[in-house]
């Protein structure tokens, strides 16, 4: 189903709040909608709630042989799933564009950093190795599937547990969660994703858009970090053209904003081992 251009009367409402310095739902530009993150029963299954737009991720694991070249390290897979549950936009086994997007935002912010240490996944070098993967399902899109998704996706990595194993010569021993308790995954740095959008010849920046504000936004763009301030992804997929000290702002912005992320994430993770 074609998506609903917005109306004339909210695209001038908007861009007038913004050249008035204000956003229609009381932010500053700058500013992240209230994040939430939720963790179910099992390890390594987290909702989380930025504003209106909610994303489940779940973790599981399996024990698979790995590639001949690669003896020794494990598999990482992402599943994104857009149901018409989060906007009538999207069709099942019919992926659009910006699902497309988000899949390839979260490979490059998640496998090609190498944010999770495959090689800590290996049992019995070219026998057999964990195949990680996070299933993100979009429950509701109200903007910024992108931030929301990678959130979900490293905090779920983060709170997963995998079974212990025992290995003796070739032969491992996968143990339950009653035999012993289980192992968390080896992850090396945490990788937090901060979209931009542009507007009025991009004069006007933005950080976490709402769904208005991207369908009217003139440019967008996503810097993926972490509190080290290492840059391991930035796209810019289409849209106005940027100047380089306007680059420089936003990835200044971005610095801050991924630090209160990430402390928020670490505090949420701790608060829930405290309850288990």
């Amino acid at each position: 189903m074609k998506e609903l251009d917005s109306s004339t009367n909210e695209r001038e409402f908007l861009l007038a709040a913004l050249r008035d310095g204000a956003r229609i739902d009381g932010r500053n530009f700058y500013d992240f909608r209230t994040l939430r993150l939720s963790f179910g029963e099992d390890y390594g299954a987290v909702e989380v709630q930025l504003g209106n737009t909610r994303v489940l991720a779940k973790v599981s694991c399996e024990v698979i042989r790995p590639y001949a070249d690669k003896p020794t390290e494990g598999f990482l897979m992402f599943n994104t799933e857009m149901s018409p549950m989060a906007s009538t936009v999207f069709e099942i086994g019919r992926p659009t564009d910006e699902e497309v997007l988000v899949s390839r935002l979260i490979e490059k912010a998640m496998r090609r950093s190498r944010a999770l240490d495959t090689e800590g996944l290996c049992i019995v070098a070219g026998e057999k190795v964990w195949s990680i993967r996070v299933d993100i399902h979009f429950l509701d899109h109200d903007g910024n599937l992108i931030d929301a998704a990678c959130i979900a996706a490293i905090t779920a990595l983060l709170h997963f547990r995998r079974p212990d194993v025992t290995v003796v010569g070739e032969e491992a021993t996968i143990h339950t969660l009653e035999q012993r308790n289980p192992v968390p995954l080896s992850v090396h740095h945490i990788p937090i994703c901060v979209s931009f959008a542009f507007f009025d010849n991009g004069e006007r920046v933005i950080v976490d858009p709402t769904h208005l504000e991207e369908q009217i936004k003139e440019g967008d763009m996503t810097y993926t970090l972490n509190v080290h301030k290492e840059v391991c992804a930035l796209s810019k997929a289409g849209g106005i053209a940027m100047e380089l000290d306007q680059i420089l702002q936003c990835s200044k912005i971005a610095v801050i904003k991924v630090a209160e992320i990430t402390a928020q994430i670490q505090a949420a993770l701790e608060a829930d081992a405290k309850k288990r």
